[in-house]
């Protein structure tokens, strides 16, 4: 069986910032390209099963960077839809809700299209990905490029956890982190793994 190497993207205007992203599109920092070409080594080497990128355009560019240009974009990769907090950071939210954590509370609904997710839903999608990487862990390592909050929650989830418990996950930009087996148990074999990785924001 082979290993889940998931991949975070590259720096991005927003990540530095600390502002929640998930359907704006933003394009990759020069730093958050520099992270993704620094992947490459990391990932040279192996043969993919499978290799899978969110559809938003700083995973696929991450993807390429990094050498895995076969990569197919997969909707369900995309990050967690925050709703109302799209663009928002943390510290504004808690101007008002002083409280308010992601991973308990989820988030408001935002525009038409957006009703955000809670963090149960997130967790059923992050379980169709994996039934989907399941498929192809038989024939070797599968590489999934994504964003933090999602692969936080889908890690939780190969581990058989809450996809709130997620949030015992830090996850920096521009890493590699491998999920793995021991004795037939699924584990964390590698963690946050890359060059020059900083930004750990949403």
């Amino acid at each position: 069986m082979g290993d889940l190497l998931l991949v975070r993207h590259g720096e991005t205007e927003w990540s530095v910032s600390g502002q929640h992203t998930s359907w704006t599109d933003l394009p990759l920092t020069r730093r958050g390209e520099e992270q993704a070409m620094s992947l490459a080594p990391l990932l040279a080497g192996r043969t993919f099963a499978l290799a899978l990128t969110s559809p938003l355009h700083r995973a696929i560019r991450t993807a390429e960077l990094a050498g895995l240009a076969g990569a197919v974009p997969d909707p369900e990769l995309h990050e967690w839809d925050y709703g109302g907090y799209e663009g928002v950071t943390t510290v504004d939210i808690h101007r008002t809700r002083p409280d308010w954590y992601l991973w308990d509370d989820g988030v408001p609904p935002g525009p038409a299209g957006h009703p955000g997710e809670s963090p149960a839903e997130v967790g059923q999608r992050a379980d169709r990905v994996l039934k989907h990487a399941g498929t192809a862990l038989d024939d070797g390592d599968v590489v999934l490029v994504g964003h933090a909050h999602f692969l936080r929650a889908l890690t939780a989830r190969y581990l058989g956890l809450p996809a709130a418990d997620g949030r015992l996950f830090q996850l920096a930009t521009g890493t590699v982190s491998r999920l793995s087996t021991e004795h037939g148990r699924p584990v964390i074999a590698e963690w946050n793994a890359g060059g020059g990785a900083a930004a750990v924001g949403p």
